[in-house]
């Protein structure tokens, strides 16, 4: 089993930043690629962006050039620096961990205000 838990939302002016942590506890050893997704009200949950063990990211093109997703292996928490926000980057972000398993924090709520 796999626990993740996010931090860091809230609410920002546009043009602003956040950096997003997902702790995780547990098996944490069999897990293979850290995953940032989002869901605004009314849409589909997306995949911002990814990290594998290796270090290698993936990145949505809304968010390229704008976020960057990070590991600190030691503390086993992955981050997600997000500048320039934009209104449209509005969503609850959830961390999800796939290893054998699919594993999803609880999520935390991003508000961009205009």
């Amino acid at each position: 089993q796999v626990q993740l838990v996010e931090s860091g939302g809230g609410l920002v002016q546009a043009g602003g930043s956040l950096r997003l942590s997902c702790a995780a506890s547990g098996s944490t050893s069999r897990i293979d690629r850290f995953g940032w997704y989002r869901q605004a009200p009314g849409k589909q949950r997306e995949l911002v962006a990814s990290i594998t063990n290796r270090g290698s990211t993936y990145y949505a093109d809304s968010v390229k050039g704008r976020f960057t997703i990070s590991r600190d292996s030691a503390k086993n928490t992955v981050y997600l620096q997000m500048n320039s926000l934009r209104p449209e980057d509005t969503a609850v972000y959830s961390c999800n961990a796939v290893g054998v398993r699919l594993f999803w924090g609880q999520g935390t709520q991003v508000t961009v205000s205009s």
